[in-house]
C-alpha cells in the first residue's frame, strides 16, 4: 500500500541568509506587539512556567556532582536548562528576555515607546505568574528534600550566590545573559524547521547558564525558591544536612528585588533590545533598503515559430507594446507599490534602476504570498526589493508576434516529443491540439521589452490576443453568427 504525502508533511531545512533572518526578526517583533493582552499574558505565564521547569532540571542535574569537573558539571546543567527556551520557541511562548527584541518594531516606527513598554510589562508580569505557579507546585511536592536534602541545599546556594553581586556586576551579567538569549532566538530565524530551531538555542543558553550570567525571569523562580526553603523548611531538613538555617538569613524578598532583580532586568533590556535587536537592525536593515541587484541585460531568445500567418508575420513586439508602462523602484515601499498597481488595474510591473535597467518584477501574486507567510501582519516599511522576483523573462523589441505567441502558449517538447536528431522520444496517439492543451505551460502575463539593455515598454498576453483578433471574423459577422445561434 502506498501513502500519499503533501508538501506540508516535510519541513524544509534550507537556511535563510543573514538579511532574510533580519526580515524574520522584524516579523517576529511585529507579532510580539500585535497580540491581544489576554493572549500575551497567557503565553507569558506559559513561558514563566517553562523557565521554572528548566531550573528544576538544572538543579537535579547539578546536584551531587561534587566529584565531577566543575566545568563539565555546569555544562551539563546549562544543556538541561536549555529545555526551557526550546519549549518556549516551539510553543511560541512570551518570554520577557526575548520579547525585548520588539525594539525592532519601535525602530521601524511600527509602535510607540509607550505601547512597547506596556507590552514588555505585560510579559514580565505574566512570566512572574508562571514562575510563582511552578514555585507553589514544587513547594507543595517537597522537592527540596530530594537526595537527602542535597537538592534543596543546591538551590539555596544558587539563590544566595545571586544576591551577593554588586549592582554593576548584576547589571553586566544581565547584559551578557541576554546577548546570548536573544542571539539564540535570532538563530532560530535561520530555518522554519522546528528541530533546527530547537538545536540552535542549546549552546547559547548552555553558555550563559554555565558561565553564571543573570537572567531576570529565571531568577524570579530561583531566588524565591531559595527564600521559601530558607523560611519554611522543617528543622529535620537542616539537621539532616548539618547546616545552620541562619546561614541563609540574607535570602529576603527586599534583598532580592533591590540587589538582583532590578539591575539584572535593566541589563537584560540593554543586552537584548539594544545590543542584539537594534544593533542587528542597524546593520541589516540598511542592506535590505539598498539591495545589491543585477540588471536583466538580455532578452530571452525565442525560437522561430513552427506555425505562421501571412496576415500577422510582419507584426513586431515594438508595434504592440505599451511604450509608457508603470515602472517601480526597488526602494519603493511595498504599500505604495500596491496602491500604484491597484489604481492602474495592473497585476504587476517591472522594477528598474535609475538607468532604466530591469532589476526585477513586482506582482500581486508576490504580495499575496508574502501576506500569507506573515500571518497577514505585513511590515509597513517593507520595500519592493524584499518581494520582487529577480528572475525576469524579458523580450526583445524586434521579436515577431508569431514567435511571441508560440512562446507564451506552447511547450515544444510536449507538442513535438522528438530529439534534436528527429528521433521520437515519446510514443503517443493523442492529436496535437490535445498534447498542447495538456502541456500546462506557465509564462508571465506581462513581459518587459528591452532594447539596448534598457526597458522600452511592456507587452501582455492580452496585447498579443488583441493583435491576433483580426484573424477571426469581423465584429459584425461575429455578432450575426451569435444571434443566429
Amino acid at each position: 500500500m502506498t501513502t500519499a504525502y503533501s508538501d506540508h508533511d516535510f519541513v524544509s531545512v534550507k537556511g535563510f541568509s543573514a538579511a532574510e533572518m533580519m526580515s524574520e526578526a522584524e516579523r517576529y517583533a511585529l507579532k510580539k506587539i500585535s497580540k491581544r493582552s489576554g493572549a500575551t499574558i497567557s503565553l507569558a505565564i506559559l513561558a514563566g512556567a517553562f523557565i521554572g521547569l528548566a531550573f528544576l532540571f538544572y538543579t537535579t542535574v547539578t546536584t551531587g556532582n561534587e566529584s565531577t569537573s566543575w566545568g563539565l558539571n555546569r555544562l551539563a546543567g546549562g544543556l538541561a536548562f536549555s529545555m526551557g527556551l526550546i519549549l518556549i520557541v516551539i510553543f511560541e511562548g512570551e518570554l520577557f528576555t526575548s520579547t525585548v527584541l520588539s525594539s525592532i518594531s519601535w525602530a521601524n516606527n511600527q509602535v510607540g515607546i509607550g505601547k512597547l513598554f506596556m507590552t514588555w510589562t505585560k510579559v514580565y508580569f505574566g512570566n512572574f505568574l508562571g514562575a510563582m505557579l511552578i514555585l507553589l507546585l514544587v513547594t507543595g511536592a517537597g522537592l527540596y528534600q530530594l537526595d537527602g536534602g542535597s537538592w534543596g541545599l543546591n538551590a539555596l546556594n544558587i539563590a544566595q550566590h545571586k544576591l551577593h553581586h554588586t549592582w554593576l556586576e548584576a547589571f553586566t551579567l544581565g547584559v551578557l545573559c541576554n546577548i546570548l538569549v536573544c542571539t539564540a532566538i535570532w538563530l532560530t530565524f535561520c530555518s522554519a524547521n522546528p528541530v533546527v530551531k530547537a538545536f540552535m538555542t542549546m549552546l547559547p543558553v548552555a553558555m550563559f547558564v554555565s558561565s553564571g550570567f543573570e537572567h531576570s525571569i529565571a531568577n524570579m523562580f530561583m531566588v524565591p525558591l531559595g527564600i521559601v526553603i530558607s523560611n519554611f523548611a522543617p528543622e529535620a531538613f537542616w539537621t539532616g544536612l548539618g547546616v545552620n538555617a541562619a546561614s541563609y538569613s540574607d535570602l529576603t524578598v527586599s534583598h532580592f528585588i533591590f540587589n538582583n532583580l532590578i539591575p539584572v532586568t535593566i541589563g537584560n533590556i540593554v543586552g537584548g533590545a539594544v545590543l542584539v535587536g537594534l544593533a542587528n537592525w542597524g546593520i541589516y536593515r540598511k542592506q535590505l533598503q539598498q539591495p545589491e541587484m543585477l540588471a536583466i541585460n538580455s532578452p530571452v531568445a525565442l525560437n522561430k515559430a513552427s506555425k505562421d500567418s501571412a496576415m500577422m508575420n510582419q507584426v513586431k513586439v515594438k508595434d504592440l507594446m505599451n511604450t509608457s508602462p508603470i515602472v517601480l523602484k526597488a526602494n519603493d515601499r511595498t504599500v505604495d507599490a500596491i496602491d500604484v498597481l491597484l489604481s492602474n488595474r495592473l497585476t504587476g510591473a517591472p522594477v528598474c534602476d535609475s538607468q532604466q535597467h530591469v532589476v526585477g518584477f513586482f506582482s500581486v501574486h508576490d504580495v499575496m504570498v508574502n501576506l500569507w507567510c506573515d500571518d497577514y501582519l505585513p511590515d509597513s516599511q517593507q520595500r519592493v526589493a524584499d518581494l520582487m522576483n529577480e528572475e525576469v523573462t524579458a523580450l526583445g523589441a524586434n521579436e515577431s508576434l508569431m514567435d511571441v505567441a508560440e512562446f507564451l502558449v506552447v511547450d515544444k517538447k510536449t507538442a513535438f516529443p522528438v530529439s534534436p536528431m528527429g528521433i521520437a522520444t515519446s510514443l503517443t496517439m493523442k492529436p496535437l491540439k490535445e498534447r498542447v492543451r495538456e502541456a500546462r505551460i506557465s509564462k508571465p502575463h506581462v513581459l518587459p521589452v528591452l532594447e539596448n539593455d534598457r526597458l522600452v515598454g511592456v507587452i501582455s498576453s492580452a496585447d498579443v490576443l488583441k493583435a491576433l483578433r483580426p484573424l477571426y471574423a469581423g465584429k459584425e459577422a461575429a455578432t450575426s453568427l451569435h444571434q443566429a445561434v
